[in-house]
């Protein structure tokens, strides 16, 4: 995935989980900024297998902590959608 295919994700996924904020790309990634402060993604070099993504919170940088490895795309999402405090959409549901 470039970084321009993640950002559209990104700007994508804003809408839809209702959140306000920007996406920018940056050296390290792409960033998702919001009133909280700035939410970091970042793919993983490909050694590092099975990790695949880097994800940094406000909360973390400025405890000093590492980002979080992140093993896919989607688990990246969803801990990106509860980091920002997002609703998680009403489930489908069939019958």
């Amino acid at each position: 995935m470039t970084l321009a295919e993640l950002r559209d994700l990104l700007r994508d996924c804003l809408v839809l989980w209702g959140v306000a904020g920007r996406v920018e790309v940056d050296d390290d990634g792409v960033s998702v900024v919001t009133a909280d402060g700035a939410f970091s993604l970042a793919a993983a070099d490909p050694d590092l297998h099975p990790v695949r993504w880097f994800m940094q919170t406000p909360e973390r940088r400025a405890a000093g902590a590492p980002p979080r490895a992140v093993p896919s795309i989607v688990a990246a999402l969803s801990r990106m959608r509860n980091a920002l405090g997002a609703e998680g959409g009403a489930a489908p549901r069939f019958g």
